[in-house]
């Protein structure tokens, strides 16, 4: 970062000594443990994934137990929980580390039952900022001026946009929020909003929720929305694309993340994985944190230990959460942009409703979001008549059947509409509200046939969503397929990417299907596009995929 807030102040300490320090494959100084041979598995967020593996690598080497780290979204995790973890949702975590309590919060509300206890300790924090590219922080008066989600609201709703600040050159006041569902930088900034709404700086209420004027201003801030998402890692790499092409301003204004997240970022890393640091030179354009003034959330990374873990287990889990909070381990989190899980922050920090609070923020929030208009797009080509090992089905029948449940993510105001493909594409269900019932019936009727004409598909897609996009709606299309262009006469790659473009205002999200499926060629479709793209080449995960890819409307 070239400038930094007195609200930003504290990341300084993180960054320099993220310079100094490298995670390795040593063992790290820490507590004694007892030794096991009991396996311990975690379900951890995305974002602390990956170093919660390499210390559960170090601290398996000290005879601890076998410790395996999965990621998991917090937010499909806790739906996993709620619903008894069925094998579709693949091995049964002992130690579920969301990135907030929050999550809890919602798993206690929705299932008493829940297999999770009291007195979650934290591993490592992070507050929800807003991150901005530095010159339109500075446009809005930073870093003299405190900034919050009032002054969001300003630029959403003003039809100026940036030219109310004197650059008409960076058009609309754009803004990326994740999911409230499925991420807990979704989740925090859209309880932030509502908190900033009320003026208050105690509790919400259901009636503070359910006010006209709450629900006046969270519509004006999810009407700059570009889209949503089920991680904010979509947007942060599409940034830093944009910023390589020189076009940082052209893509977004705003977004909500983590103030972790903002520190990766600044080091041209914008997923966070330490295995990729330092593979990418610093964005030209950096991110600033802004810490709202009204108040922001902590993802304070709970360690949370089930109940079905057996006693062996969570002697394992109790050693393995004692090194984490250890001294190695913090300077280890902290080097990567986190705060020790014992840091007082300066920051004004509001706190996670009550429980029938939380759900109501979700429940208001599904009302008020910005609409989507989509189209999706299913390969019917021949190969996808292909059977899938262990399961006695098609890769079509297990599509089909992850579509059909996907259909019921959309909500009331969204359009949608349905095509087939293989050398050709057929119309079945044009872009409209209320035909959740026909696209069910006509993605059953789906047959296998024919060659794959990915290419001109695709545009013609996008062609066809242009004609109905609106700028009060998110306009999409939604693409699976299990193979690559197949149709000799069809345009080139450089031809579809050309007729796609970077402003245009409707994103391609892909989803790569099966083992043959290009996913190189789908992400570059993507990423022209400013969407992103879904790998599925374990036909066994595509219900997983759906629901994900349906998490950006």
């Amino acid at each position: 970062m070239r400038r930094r807030s007195r609200s930003s102040a504290l990341i300084v300490t993180a960054i320099v000594v993220g310079a100094l320090i490298v995670v390795v494959r040593t063992v790290q100084a820490g507590p004694e443990c007892t030794p096991s041979k009991a396996g311990l598995r975690i379900a951890a967020s995305s974002e602390k994934a990956e170093l919660l593996r390499r210390m559960a690598a170090d601290f398996s080497l000290k005879g601890c137990g076998r410790v395996t780290v999965v990621t998991m979204a917090s937010g499909a995790a806790l739906d996993a929980i709620a619903g008894g973890w069925s094998r579709d949702d693949g091995a049964r975590p002992d130690v579920w580390s969301p990135a907030a309590s929050g999550w809890l919060t919602l798993l206690r509300q929705r299932s008493p039952s829940a297999p999770v206890g009291a007195g979650n300790p934290s591993i490592a924090k992070t507050p929800l900022v807003i991150a901005m590219p530095e010159p339109m922080a500075q446009a809005l008066g930073w870093p003299e001026k405190a900034l919050g989600w009032g002054d969001v609201l300003e630029l959403a709703s003003s039809g100026e946009g940036w030219a109310r600040h004197g650059h008409p050159e960076w058009g609309d006041f754009r803004l990326g929020k994740t999911h409230p569902g499925f991420s807990t930088s979704g989740l925090n900034a859209t309880v932030g909003a509502y908190v900033a709404a009320t003026g208050l700086s105690g509790d919400l209420t259901t009636r503070d929720v359910a006010s006209a004027r709450t629900r006046r201003f969270v519509q004006g801030v999810e009407r700059s929305i570009v889209h949503y998402g089920d991680t904010t890692l979509t947007f942060l790499s599409n940034l830093l694309r944009a910023d390589d092409a020189d076009a940082a301003m052209s893509y977004i204004s705003a977004v909500t993340v983590e103030e972790k997240s903002v520190w990766d970022y600044n080091q041209g890393n914008p997923t966070g994985d330490p295995a990729t640091l330092g593979q990418h030179d610093r964005p030209k354009v950096p991110l600033v944190a802004i810490h709202p003034k009204e108040g922001t959330l902590l993802s304070d990374n709970p360690y949370a230990v089930l109940k079905w873990a057996s006693a062996a287990k969570r002697a394992v889990a109790a050693d393995f959460l004692a090194y984490l909070r250890a001294p190695a381990q913090q300077r280890i989190f902290t080097g990567h942009g986190f705060r020790r899980f014992d840091e007082d922050l300066k920051a004004k920090i509001l706190q996670v409703p009550a429980p029938k609070v939380l759900d109501a923020v979700l429940t208001s929030w599904a009302e008020l979001r910005k609409p989507a208009n989509v189209l999706m797009v299913m390969d019917v080509s021949g190969s996808m008549e292909a059977s899938v090992s262990r399961t006695g089905r098609s890769k079509l029948a297990l599509a089909q059947a992850a579509a059909k449940r996907a259909v019921g993510d959309f909500g009331p105001r969204d359009r949608v509409g349905l095509w087939s493909f293989s050398t050709g594409h057929d119309d079945l269900v044009p872009v409209a509200t209320g035909t959740r019932d026909e696209l069910r019936a006509e993605i059953d009727r789906l047959r296998p046939q024919g060659a794959t004409g990915l290419y001109d598909t695709a545009l013609a897609a996008v062609k066809h969503v242009r004609k109905k996009a609106r700028s009060d709606t998110i306009n999409a299309v939604v693409l699976l397929t299990d193979g690559r262009n197949e149709v000799q006469q069809s345009i080139s790659l450089d031809d579809l990417l050309k007729g796609l473009g970077a402003e245009d205002p409707v994103r391609v999200f892909t989803i790569a299907y099966g083992a043959d499926a290009d996913l190189a060629t789908l992400k570059t479709i993507s990423e022209t596009t400013r969407a992103a793209s879904y790998d599925s080449r374990d036909p066994g995960v595509i219900d997983r995929i759906f629901t994900e890819v349906i998490a950006n409307f």
